[in-house]
């Protein structure tokens, strides 16, 4: 069960990324480019993630593997301490985001550079909370973790269903997924071309 619950873990940080790095590209290429904005891809993105690792991921890592992980051993203790501030502060960065989304959207003089800022920031945070999570975390997990841990946590986590997959869970989390990849254009999605 450790192969697996660890591999819904990754795979899990594998979509956020993927989220993450489409909307990073995506600003970088109105930026630079001054391609059109697609509002509602921009949007969608922004709703699933605080769908997804706000509601989803982040609390079965606290209530699951963080916890399971506490009770074997201490060693952990800080870089939890951390990793849990930070979820809390990330229902705060998603509304950054879509404040500044909304501030440049409303057409204010400032909002595509205070858009970006906020992607970059966004994306600067979640890319180092995952890398803390999986070069610290994880490994201790394997470390200290029994079996019957490894079978809960994998439980838990197999109920998310991980969007890019056909799961039974969170159907609309995978809908919504799909639909990003289908708005996105090449190479981030299978959309249509953005217009110059």
């Amino acid at each position: 069960m450790l192969n697996s619950a660890l591999a819904i873990i990754r795979d899990e940080h594998r979509s956020l990324a993927a989220v993450v790095h489409g909307l990073r590209y995506l600003v970088r290429e109105i930026n630079e480019r001054n391609s059109t904005p697609d509002f509602r891809l921009l949007w969608a993105m922004i709703f699933y993630l605080d769908e997804f690792p706000e509601k989803l991921h982040h609390p079965k890592e606290n209530a699951y593997l963080f916890a399971r992980l506490r009770q074997r051993t201490g060693e952990a203790d800080a870089v939890i301490a951390e990793l849990e501030s930070q979820h809390v502060a990330g229902a705060r960065h998603i509304r950054d985001l879509e404040l500044a989304l909304g501030h440049y959207e409303a057409g204010m003089p400032d909002g595509l550079e205070v858009f970006s800022a906020a992607v970059d920031k966004f994306a600067d945070e979640t890319m180092k909370h995952m890398a803390l999570e999986e070069s610290t975390v994880l490994p201790l997990a394997k470390k200290y973790l029994t079996g019957e841990d490894w079978v809960e946590i994998g439980a838990a986590f197999s109920e998310n269903g991980d969007p890019r997959f056909d799961a039974d869970a969170d159907q609309e989390c995978r809908d919504l997924f799909t639909r990003i990849v289908n708005l996105a254009p090449p190479p981030i999605g299978v959309g249509p071309a953005r217009k110059q």
